[in-house]
């Protein structure tokens, strides 16, 4: 009685007082808020209406669901949204005067009227990011709206466009950008052809045949930029070093499809034009994999002593595919760059343990350290490099060489709260090391491939422990973890809120019972704190699994892998049991943005959107969904007789 006169009591509160606590909140926590009595639920949708920020990125709504949640609204300044399920119909809808930031991922549906109508809307908006925009087929963009964008948007300081923009039309692309808001310091693009970027810059840099004449300034504000283009060439890189003269981060990212020459490729010379005006802090240069193994061939040791005359006071360096660079070029970096706090190589094929050997006599103080797929790294280059003992972040991804001697060191880093060991040769020995030093601190850990790895490094692991921060944790392609790993796993009530297990031939339906029965808070129910689970291509996974994977279980996730033909219509009726819940069954990565990997790491950030899920969907028919999830498992029965 005592607990409903409490409820009661909340009827008596003031409207007012209620929504000036409320309004302080996230969207998700409103929503939280709201399904617990009436009182709340009918303040949540009075502040709709004057709420300053909309952010839900982890769902994607239908136009039915989010337009009751976007009441009219003229103090909205900030929206965040994926669009997955929505089109140009929506415009109106999500287009406001007020906004100042507007982010939109997932665009695909839309049209290039998106960019049209945020330029004649939204004048003030200053931070703006569109993902995908028109890739469904049928859907274009036209140099006519990226023109509408850019001149409307006068206060513009913040653009991403995460799509490919080499479909405009060259001969108009740079005087569109003329039109470009003087105010705008930071612009990334999906994907763009290196000539456009070249014509682009090459107005700022030209000469001037008539004195009389105004140079045209085109991004001259610019102080970040990053872009993915298909070759990173010496003319595209002396174009952005000579033109954006404030620049201070550079991103360039390339993905050829056949072997560049060397016209369009980067070689010594086109690094020794980069940070000509000696204001750039963060640099990365990578040619990525992903349709042809190749690399910066035309780069060696002389081209890095060349730039890291000009970099000294460089902060952040990645650098990915010089595969001609030796411990020479790499070490010049580190004892170059006294104010070095990031540290990348990804494929450097010729990067040995000598490049750390007198890293001590440095006065570096490296907190994030990524030397993935450095095959000739050993456990001494680890030895040496633990002498930073502020690493936060640790990628040794695919570095084949280290064993558990590389975890004896890599334990004293106290303040290490990322680290990946993908495909090298620990063994649950080595894995005590950090159960006894510094589990306790870690966020992310990643022991994919590491194929000496058995049930036991589970119980070694979290067996004691209390109070960990762990929420991302990576089993994938372990042949020798079972469901008594996850068992133990489960035991241990760690709050994990993403668990990869994909590739596991031992893992079956008692890993997912264990899972779904696990208990993290006794206020949040069971299972709660799952929000990513990847069980793609698991051996065991039978129908039964996905009796375990329907409500009430595993109320927070929204992202699922699994095998799509263990049987469709088991995922089918699944996904209609779930609206919000992301399958996947062909073996893509989840939680990640294939438009924004410059690191190359599963990262994604969720917000606890449960309760908006519930709130979205209250007054629904959930009647038939166990009638969907039988007739699926009668089918599903006949497919596995």
């Amino acid at each position: 009685m005592a607990a409903i006169g409490s409820v009661e009591s909340l009827d008596l509160l003031p409207t007012a007082i209620l929504a000036t606590i409320m309004i302080k909140l996230d969207i998700s926590s409103i929503c939280s808020l709201a399904v617990t009595c009436r009182a709340f639920k009918s303040c949540a949708s009075h502040i709709l209406s004057f709420l300053p920020n909309f952010h839900i990125l982890d769902i994607s709504p239908s136009m039915e669901l989010i337009k009751p949640l976007l009441p009219p609204n003229p103090y909205l300044k900030s929206l965040k949204l994926d669009c997955g399920q929505l089109n140009d119909s929506s415009v109106e809808l999500l287009l406001r005067p007020s906004l100042e930031e507007l982010c939109l991922h997932n665009c695909a549906d839309f049209s290039g009227k998106l960019l049209c109508e945020i330029g004649s809307r939204c004048k003030d908006v200053r931070s703006l990011y569109l993902g995908s925009v028109a890739e469904k087929r049928g859907r274009a963009i036209h140099i006519s709206d990226l023109e509408e964008l850019l001149g409307g948007c006068s206060q513009l300081e913040v653009l991403n466009l995460m799509f490919d923009l080499s479909l405009f039309l060259r001969h108009n692309f740079a005087r569109v950008w003329a039109l470009a808001s003087e105010k705008l310091i930071s612009l990334e693009i999906g994907y763009i052809s290196s000539v456009m970027v070249t014509e682009l810059l090459s107005l700022n840099v030209e000469p001037i045949p008539n004195p009389n004449q105004i140079r045209p300034s085109i991004l001259s504000g610019i102080q970040k930029l990053s872009l993915s283009v298909d070759y990173i060439t010496d003319t595209m890189v002396s174009m952005i070093s000579k033109g954006l003269i404030l620049l201070t981060h550079l991103e360039l990212r390339d993905a050829p499809l056949i072997e560049p020459r060397v016209t369009f490729d980067l070689t010594n010379a086109g690094l020794q034009q980069i940070n000509q005006h000696g204001r750039l802090k963060h640099l990365s240069l990578v040619r990525s994999q992903v349709f042809l193994i190749t690399y910066f061939k035309r780069v060696n040791d002389l081209g890095i002593l060349l730039m890291a005359d000009k970099c000294a006071n460089m902060e952040s360096i990645c650098l990915g595919g010089f595969c001609r660079v030796t411990d020479t070029g790499f070490k010049t970096i580190l004892h170059s760059c006294s104010s070095l706090y990031k540290f990348k190589v990804s494929h450097g094929s010729q990067l040995t343990d000598l490049v750390f050997h007198d890293i001590a006599a440095t006065s570096l103080s490296l907190t994030h350290v990524s030397l993935r797929w450095c095959n000739l790294l050993t456990n001494h280059a680890i030895s040496s490099l633990v002498c930073n003992m502020g690493l936060k972040v640790l990628d040794l991804r695919d570095c084949k060489n280290l064993g558990d001697e590389a975890l004896r060191a890599i334990g004293s880093l106290h303040k290490l709260k990322k680290l990946l060991l993908d495909g090298s040769a620990i063994t649950d020995v080595g894995i005590a090391y950090l159960q006894h030093r510094i589990i306790g601190s870690l966020f992310s850990l990643s022991v994919r491939g590491c194929k000496k790895l058995t049930d036991k490094c589970i119980s070694t692991l979290f067996e004691g422990s209390s109070k960990l921060e762990l929420q991302e944790l990576d089993l994938s392609n372990l042949p020798n973890l079972s469901d008594n790993g996850v068992l133990a796993l489960a035991k241990s009530r760690v709050p994990i809120s993403e668990l990869r297990m994909r590739q596991c031939p031992l893992i079956g339906d008692i890993s997912v019972m264990a899972l779904a029965s696990m208990q993290v808070d006794d206020d949040r129910g069971h299972g709660s704190s799952l929000q990513l689970l990847d069980l793609y291509n698991c051996g065991g996974i039978t129908p039964l699994s996905f009796r375990w994977l329907m409500k009430p279980y595993f109320p927070r996730l929204r992202w699922l892998g699994v095998t799509g033909s263990v049987n469709r219509d088991i995922v089918d009726a699944l996904a209609r049991n779930r609206p919000f819940l992301h399958v996947a069954f062909h073996g893509e990565e989840l939680g990640t943005d294939p438009w924004n990997d410059f690191d190359s790491s599963y990262m994604h950030d969720y917000d606890e959107l449960d309760e908006l899920e519930q709130w979205l969907l209250e007054g629904a028919s959930e009647s038939d969904e166990d009638e969907d999830m039988e007739d699926a498992e009668d089918d599903g029965d006949v497919l596995v007789e």
